[in-house]
């Protein structure tokens, strides 16, 4: 990456941190409707509330996300920090800004090209199936017309995002000058004393452990820890209990015949005759009788539509034979829709008029509309019964699992036999969620907090039933308890020598190699450095990243230069530039990539400041500051 990235962090910071075509995945499309002003709100936009529920919401969804992306390396505590809450808050205050110019300035997507975006999520209307279409919407809690407007509304904000950042260019001198810097290379010599060689000169005493020790002591800390049982009352144990007839099945389906419908589909094709806007009557006559030729010409010979269209019609569809694609509701001007769904496969039709002038039209393919088999969606339609029928089951079972966790509270054995559940053991568990224990129900934060409560802990009590996901009930027990300690001195002793040891060993070397750099400086010679080397930013040619970076950033006006470098956990290294050049040959196609890099640094930048703007027209107020949740807390 360039030095100019690497030194321009706030840029940086933009570039991940500001959503530029914002995709409303942190708060999803409820919370931009009707906002209650109470005592929750944290910030108003546009004169709507923005509440601490919709943060913690955001706040939930970002992590989830970042879940899903680092798998097992998702550490919660990276994001426990001031600075990811508040860049949190900076999204939704943007997004909410931008969503109102878009209100403000009536940005609109018309039914066409909402149904087209539709389509082409499926690669186009051939493929689209409606019954699979409304799965995946069901599997993410939402409606087609739910869908629909979250699309018209993320869709109006590209438009919005995308004029702003269509105007960011990288100047071609910025560019070169920056690719120049990027691409320098120097003339490398190392002198290198590593740590290994310091190691015999240490000799660590017990009162060096013992100070280390003292000092560090929550590295030797072991957290409480517990053996638990808990049950979990959720969806797939409802399900499991759901039992649907084959006459259930069948009189739902029945019922809902259009939900197992494709519907047809049909091809067009035209040949257009043009009409200017305001045409005479003479001109209109003329171009209908030119139509009515044609579409008599084509009747003779039904198979050389396409060939006729290239030659006659005039309009650019012609290059490809006239194809108008699959027709939907709204993608033709309603005269031509109208005609082609009157029409057979093949049949020509008498000439119509549009806006355009005189079409002649035909269909080139027609897919009757098609109801599925009660045996190819039997499986489908029990699904779907059975989750309708776990709702309403949910709720009974919710409140007999609730009243008897707490009423009997000695054991979970009751409810569990009530509801027919399994109680599930899980061993060293503490009170804050382990990153190794993922998505399990008893690693969640308000569940662990009522799990090691005072009366849990002391009387081994059930918790109370705890919501920790939609639909999901999990209560708990300790069944056996270890208080925090701290491991003995003498278990951790030779752990600490070793990182002592390490640690003065580091310094030894650091004394060391600032002797030799004055030493260096003084003579200017090479004596006692490795052969030399070109290295520059992306051919490090093996140079440890610590020290390619100082050396790239060393001052090189006058050679040779001297750069001393401490390697963590390494040594220190002496570093000697005796040669600064730009490469013989220049990468065009590197070149190119590195000035589009800037252009969206330079289109990120000018977003970022027009979302500023936005959010001074929308008179942002922060009435409140965010709650400070630990991360975990607000993870359920």
């Amino acid at each position: 990456m360039f030095e100019f990235i690497r030194n321009h962090q706030r840029l940086m910071q933009i570039l991940l941190a500001i959503i530029i075509v914002p995709s409303f995945a942190l708060v999803g499309l409820e919370s931009y409707k009707g906002f209650g002003d109470d005592a929750t709100t944290i910030a108003k936009v546009g004169g709507q509330p923005l509440t601490q529920q919709e943060f913690d919401n955001a706040l939930r969804n970002q992590l989830d996300s970042y879940r899903q992306r680092m798998g097992e390396q998702f550490d919660q505590k990276m994001f426990d920090t001031p600075e990811f809450k508040q860049n949190i808050l900076d999204q939704l205050i943007a997004e909410r800004a931008i969503g109102v110019e878009v209100t403000r300035s009536n940005l609109t997507i018309s039914d066409a090209q909402l149904q087209r975006a539709i389509m082409d999520l499926f690669g186009g209307a051939a493929n689209f199936d409606m019954e699979r279409y409304k799965a995946i919407l069901a599997s993410q809690g939402l409606t087609p017309a739910m869908n629909d407007a979250r699309m018209r509304r993320d869709m109006a904000l590209q438009q919005l995002g995308g004029a702003v950042q269509s105007t960011g260019f990288a100047p071609r001198a910025v560019a070169t000058t920056l690719s120049n810097i990027g691409s320098q290379e120097r003339e490398v010599q190392e002198l290198a004393l590593p740590i290994t060689e310091f190691v015999p000169q240490v000799k660590v005493t017990d009162a060096m452990v013992k100070a280390f020790y003292d000092k560090n002591s929550k590295f030797f800390e072991i957290p409480e820890q517990a053996k638990i049982e808990y049950v979990v009352l959720n969806n797939d144990a409802v399900l499991s209990q759901v039992k649907v007839t084959d006459a259930d099945i069948a009189k739902y389906y029945d019922a809902n015949q259009a939900a197992f419908t494709t519907p047809e589909s049909r091809r067009a094709a035209h040949i257009l005759v043009a009409l200017k806007k305001g045409a005479s009557a003479a001109d209109v006559a003329t171009a209908k009788a030119k139509a009515e030729a044609i579409a008599a010409e084509v009747r003779k010979t039904p198979g050389d539509f396409a060939k006729i269209a290239k030659a006659k019609s005039e309009d650019p569809s012609s290059e490809q034979g006239g194809d108008l694609d699959y027709v939907t509701k709204g993608s033709l001007p309603a005269p031509l829709e109208a005609a082609v769904m009157k029409l057979k496969q093949g049949e020509i039709s008498d000439p119509v008029q549009s806006d355009y002038g005189f079409h002649v039209l035909t269909v080139t393919e027609l897919k009757p509309a098609v109801v599925k088999p009660l045996e190819s969606v039997k499986t489908d339609v029990a699904d779907a019964l059975k989750t309708s029928q776990a709702s309403k089951k949910y709720s009974e079972m919710a409140e007999v699992f609730t009243n008897t966790v707490y009423e009997q509270s000695d054991s979970l054995k009751p409810a569990a036999d009530k509801l027919g559940l399994k109680i599930e053991t899980a061993s060293n568990i503490s009170r804050t969620p382990s990153p190794q224990a993922g998505p399990a129900p008893y690693n969640n934060a308000k569940f662990l907090t009522a799990l090691f409560s005072n009366d849990s802990i002391t009387k081994k009590s059930n918790t109370e039933a705890i919501e920790v996901a939609p639909s999901t009930l999990v209560a708990g027990r300790i069944v056996e308890f270890k208080p925090a300690s701290k491991r003995p001195l003498a278990e951790v002793d030779a752990a600490i020598r070793q990182r002592v040891t390490m640690e003065e060993a580091a310094k030894l070397a650091s004394k060391a190699g600032a002797e030799k750099l004055a030493a260096a400086r003084k003579a200017g010679d090479a004596t006692g450095f490795g052969p030399a080397k070109l290295v520059s930013r992306s051919k490090p040619e093996g140079l440890n990243g610590v020290a390619l970076q100082e050396v790239m950033k060393a001052d090189t006006s006058k050679l040779p230069a001297y750069v001393g470098v401490e390697l963590p956990g390494m040594g220190y290294s002496v570093y000697r530039i005796g040669k600064v050049q730009q490469p013989v040959e220049q990468d065009a196609e590197r070149r190119k990539q590195e000035a589009e890099q800037i252009g969206t640094i330079i289109a990120q930048q000018e977003m970022y400041e027009y979302i500023e703007l936005l959010k001074q027209r929308a008179k942002v107020k922060i009435l409140k500051p965010i709650v400070t949740t630990t991360v975990t807390e607000v993870k359920e």
